[in-house]
């Protein structure tokens, strides 16, 4: 399949007004997120978990030493950081980055909902991993790259199918689906191993699943011109939508976790 290639043509429905109504939503992300960000930090308890990491003392297949704890991850601030990053990317896309924002917005494409993803909710996919037990280094580290993997894909299929073009390719789409279940996966293999396991873990579990496909539905939406997706700006609201109802959330489900545990 060729590639197409970008043209003159403009993503369907960004028009100066809805470049205006995405500016206020965006500023009242913003100011949405932050004040959550705030308001963990006020609320937040010490509760922490830690990163271990377990090293070969020996040739291979020998015993492997039992994990040792390497540095802890406290849970509120953690969670202050992925809300903290949803604020900034809000605000600069309303205000600093607003040219460059809607100048993509106009070539179907938002790099900076990919670049933010790629931080806050990778972050968030480390803390239900943690949550669930999952707390090796070497094993989180696949799984970040997994995420980050994922959300890139989503980026390239952005920039693979502009407005104006002759088809639509979905195969990074699908590529970023196939590589993104790796995490889940894991997830659920300790799930399931588990044998005593918090029901809010479960539920955490089930949330963020749930909000993380939804962000892929969306953008399948999008590219398949189905319904009200057929017009992008329709689809980026949508994101922003998305963005505020899966990180406000998972955000209070994890803290409330941290605060039972």
């Amino acid at each position: 399949m060729t590639t197409p290639t970008a043209g003159s043509a403009t993503a369907t429905g960004v028009t100066p007004d809805r470049l205006t109504n995405l500016k206020q939503w965006n500023l009242a992300l913003s100011v949405l997120h932050l004040v959550q960000a705030v308001a963990v930090v006020v609320l937040a308890s010490d509760f922490a978990i830690t990163v271990t990491g377990s090293f070969p003392a020996g040739p291979p297949g020998a015993d492997v030493p039992p994990p040792e704890a390497l540095f802890d991850v406290p849970i509120g601030a953690a969670i202050a950081v992925f809300l903290g990053l949803a604020a900034l990317d809000h605000l600069l896309t309303a205000t600093a980055l607003r040219g460059r924002y809607e100048q993509d917005l106009r070539r179907g494409i938002n790099r900076f909902r990919w670049v933010e993803y790629s931080f806050s909710a990778t972050l968030m996919v480390v803390l239900i991993c943690l949550y669930s037990g999952i707390t090796g280094v070497a094993a989180l580290v696949g799984i970040i790259g997994a995420n980050v993997a994922m959300i890139l894909f989503g980026w390239l299929q952005e920039l693979m199918n502009p407005p104006g073009r002759a088809s639509t390719t979905m195969l990074p789409f699908w590529f970023g689906t196939l590589v993104g279940l790796a995490p889940w996966v894991a997830l659920t293999i300790n799930l399931v191993g588990a044998d005593d396991l918090p029901g809010f873990v479960i539920g955490i579990f089930v949330s963020l699943f749930v909000f993380f496909m939804s962000f892929g539905l969306n953008q399948w939406l999008q590219y398949r011109g189905i319904g009200k997706w057929r017009d992008y700006a329709y689809g980026e609201k949508a994101y922003l939508v998305l963005s505020l109802a899966a990180k406000s959330a998972l955000a209070w489900q994890i803290f409330a976790g941290s605060l039972a545990s």
